[in-house]
């Protein structure tokens, strides 16, 4: 049985790396070069801030933001199932991991807090998860944002932080949803608009890429989609540890991606 349960994983894994490689953020056949390893991203003594919104905030505990490595200072999500794994992978190497992310942000507040929240911790990598905010609250009327807007938006955020922190190592991530719960067919195919978006972004940056709706698509032939988040959006604690796996293999430099 164990074997047959890590051999679903990496099935499924795979099969979401895979579709990273050969598929663009929209949808289509991608044109571009060969499938190729990567050099992992961490280096000893590496800070690494986690940026983004409720996903990535997952109950953080404000009164502990200055510690790096505190569990209730990364919350209970996948910040947290990919700090606990690097620390445990390499735990002599002076790793400081953070999260900053914010339930509720989207990118124009990032851009807000900044320079408390990014520029002045001076990360070594910086991950960056955000947009189902920009679409969710622009369609219940709490936000008169477009497409446009995040695009314009999230570049100018990295260009402000490749100017600030030149070395940086930046970290895209997929946004993603599954349908269920408070997700709608009326997201669609606007949705596929802010994931092609971030993708133009990530690339324009020279950020490496995290598959995370390509991983959440694989991962729906061994489970439904409320097994990996039940809203649709917010993952169950079995999402945010597949999407803390995948996260490493990209960031570690064992996905193969394009």
């Amino acid at each position: 049985m164990r074997h047959d349960i890590q051999s679903t994983r990496r099935s499924f894994l795979g099969a979401s790396l895979a579709a990273a490689g050969g598929i663009g953020a929209a949808g289509c056949a991608s044109t571009a070069a060969a499938p190729q390893r990567r050099s992992s991203l961490l280096t000893p003594n590496c800070k690494v801030l986690f940026q983004g919104d409720s996903i990535t905030d997952a109950g953080r505990d404000r009164n502990h933001a200055d510690q790096p490595n505190a569990q209730a200072a990364l919350g209970d999500g996948y910040a947290w199932f990919a700090a606990a794994g690097l620390l445990t992978a390499a735990p002599t190497t002076g790793l400081r991991v953070w999260n900053r992310g914010v339930s509720g942000n989207k990118v124009f507040q990032l851009a807000e807090r900044w320079q408390a929240d990014c520029l002045a911790l001076v990360p070594d990598v910086l991950s960056i998860l955000i947009g189902v905010n920009d679409l969710w609250h622009a369609k219940n009327g709490e936000y008169q944002g477009t497409v446009a807007i995040y695009e314009r938006d999230y570049d100018a955020l990295l260009a402000r932080t490749r100017q600030a922190l030149p070395s940086v190592q930046i970290v895209v991530c997929e946004p993603f949803v599954l349908r269920c719960g408070a997700v709608k067919d009326t997201w669609f195919p606007e949705f596929d608009h802010y994931r092609a978006a971030a993708r133009r972004v990530a690339d324009r940056h020279g950020a490496r890429w995290v598959p995370f709706q390509a991983m959440f698509d694989a991962a729906l032939a061994y489970a439904p989609p409320a097994h990996w988040a039940g809203d649709g959006v917010h993952p169950s604690a079995a999402g945010a540890a597949l999407m803390a796996q995948t996260w490493r293999d990209v960031v570690e430099g064992r996905a193969t991606v394009r």
